[in-house]
């Protein structure tokens, strides 16, 4: 895996951010074990429901197919990239599809990533 591609993935997606309430824009790159890469770019709205970066790539791989994935690479900021990490639902979310080793990276500064496993996130997830 070229992490490169992931993170200008994740910029490219952020890019398409819709966030005219938070004016904090994410986007992601999710890799799938077959080697393609879903990118997702946080859409509020002016009520509660707004669909955060991390559930855009899976939802589109899903609805393509794809169950097995690799990790995904999360970018956010409102100007300069800031450490983002993926919210509590979209943790939990995640944990539907993924198992524990599922690596989450997080992209900031320009130059810093720091990687953790969905557990490290999700100590207690819901779980079948």
């Amino acid at each position: 895996m070229d992490i490169n591609i992931l993170i200008e993935t994740a910029k490219k997606a952020r890019e398409n951010s819709y966030s005219p309430y938070s004016n904090y824009k994410v986007g992601c790159a999710l890799l799938t074990k077959s080697g393609k890469i879903f990118s997702g770019c946080n859409i509020e709205n002016d009520g509660i429901m707004s669909i955060c970066a991390e559930r855009v790539a899976f939802t589109k791989a899903i609805s393509e197919g794809e169950k097995d994935f690799e990790c995904i690479l999360v970018v956010g900021g409102k100007d300069e990239l800031q450490y983002t990490s993926p919210c509590g639902y979209c943790r939990q979310f995640m944990s539907e599809f993924c198992d524990k080793n599922f690596e989450v990276y997080m992209y900031y500064d320009n130059d810093k990533i720091d990687k953790k496993t969905l557990q490290d996130l999700l100590p207690d997830s819901f779980s079948l």
